[in-house]
């Protein structure tokens, strides 16, 4: 089964995002095989506001796991 992770930033959390950014992205290696894509949301300016992620075979408590040990 497929689930949609919709992820959207703190106001003003650029900065903070920016800071963890590396991090976020070791993480999102850790689940490749079950990702099917994954990417932020840009606002008006072209900066990140927020992410979209698309899981694969992962149960919903897997998932939610994985997103509570995210760096962002």
């Amino acid at each position: 089964m497929q689930y949609a992770a919709i992820c959207i930033d703190k106001e003003n959390s650029e900065n903070l995002r920016l800071e963890n950014r590396t991090d976020h992205i070791a993480h999102l290696k850790t689940v490749k095989d079950n990702m099917l894509l994954a990417g932020p949301f840009l606002n008006e300016a072209g900066r990140m506001c927020g992410s979209l992620l698309v899981f694969n075979d992962l149960s919903l408590e897997e998932i939610n796991n994985w997103l509570e040990q995210d760096p962002y």
